[in-house]
């Protein structure tokens, strides 16, 4: 059975279990996860898209507009759901939601009113991959690292963080990848700074780039720094220390794990590395699938991984960060986002080597 009929069957269980009729799906990801990589945007910002699924226990329905049926009839992998679209032109309001629900228990992926919320329960509903969507990831990680390699190694002092987000997004863009997420900082910003938009300032001698690539629905995230001359002994000691607390991370989201147990291994990492509280100022990250990150990580988190989930994790310490995304597989964790040839540290946690990756010195 192909992948969009499972899902409709899960969306089928979860209305019965909640004894509902039909079900809304009107985010971008939930609709990308439900046609297996599906795009109903326009606005590349919103979390919402130009056409929406009504899912009911007999029928399946893609309600539109005159402008956006062409595309998604012709372009949009939606065989294997065979919606029935309700389109209604442009400039009017589209009947058929109300048609088609009248008098019936209303479930909605986001909140609505008169429809009861299942958007917890979509998150839940995408966490696990299949192999199909598995194998997507890690050609997306793997496009998502091609482009960041491509681009930072154009850096160069003089750019400002405007033109070193252009080169990523070019790279990444020429790629198949759309980039959802560009952050970039240089020089002092970088320790200022955790979620650094581009700026009109000029690049002197370090850069971090940050990027959230997204294809066929999947999101996929990166981060590099860029040196130019020596690291100071101060850097060096920083960067050791967050490769320390990320391999903590990856090495200990394993089938099973609590959340909060391995958010604590990290909290742990950061004390021992001499960084107690770092953690404070920025989040960790989380579990990734159609959103950069589906919730993210705190000491509370009551989750435990899955197999077959994706995790991007992202510790952080003033002036340098480490971040990739890691697929639990059953024997191994796997770094899905990893640069071939890019220097790494070697971190042993657990009795496991991960290589992390080290800031390029050039």
């Amino acid at each position: 059975m192909a992948d969009a009929q499972l899902k409709l069957q899960q969306v089928r269980q979860l209305l019965a279990a909640r004894q509902l009729d039909a079900v809304l799906i009107t985010r971008l990801s939930n609709f990308a996860w439900l046609t297996d990589g599906g795009t109903c945007y326009v606005n590349t910002a919103s979390d919402f898209g130009v056409a929406s699924l009504l899912v009911t226990h007999q029928a399946v329905y893609l309600l539109t507009n005159t402008i956006e049926a062409p595309r998604l009839q012709a372009e949009e992998p939606l065989a294997d759901l065979a919606p029935d679209f309700k389109v209604a032109p442009w400039y009017q309001a589209n009947p058929a939601l109300g048609e088609l629900t009248a008098n019936k228990r209303l479930g909605a992926d986001a909140p609505m009113a008169g429809a009861v919320d299942l958007g917890s329960e979509f998150v839940n509903l995408r966490a696990r991959l299949t192999p199909a969507e598995q194998q997507r990831f890690a050609e997306l990680g793997q496009l998502c690292a091609a482009g960041m390699d491509a681009a930072i190694r154009q850096v160069r002092p003089g750019m400002t963080e405007f033109q070193i987000a252009g080169l990523l997004s070019q790279q990444v863009f020429a790629r198949g990848v759309q980039p959802i997420v560009l952050l970039i900082a240089t020089d002092e910003r970088i320790f200022k700074v955790r979620h650094p938009i581009p700026t009109g300032r000029t690049m002197e001698k370090y850069a971090m780039l940050v990027l959230c690539g997204r294809r066929h629905g999947l999101v996929a995230s990166i981060t590099r720094l860029v040196h130019f001359g020596k690291l100071t002994d101060e850097l060096r000691r920083k960067q050791e220390a967050c490769a320390r607390v990320d391999a903590t991370f990856i090495s200990r989201t394993r089938p099973g794990a609590c959340v909060a147990d391995i958010f604590q291994a990290a909290v742990d990492a950061y004390a021992v590395a001499g960084f107690p509280g770092e953690w404070q100022y920025h989040h960790q990250g989380g579990p990734a699938s159609y959103e950069p990150r589906d919730w993210v990580a705190t000491p509370d988190s009551t989750q435990t991984v899955q197999e077959g989930q994706v995790y991007a994790w992202n510790p952080s310490i003033a002036g340098v960060k480490s971040e990739d995304t890691i697929l639990v597989s059953a024997q191994v964790n796997r770094v899905l986002t990893s640069i071939e040839g890019w220097p790494s540290l070697s971190v042993v946690v657990d009795g496991q080597t991960w290589q992390r990756p080290a800031i390029l010195e050039m």
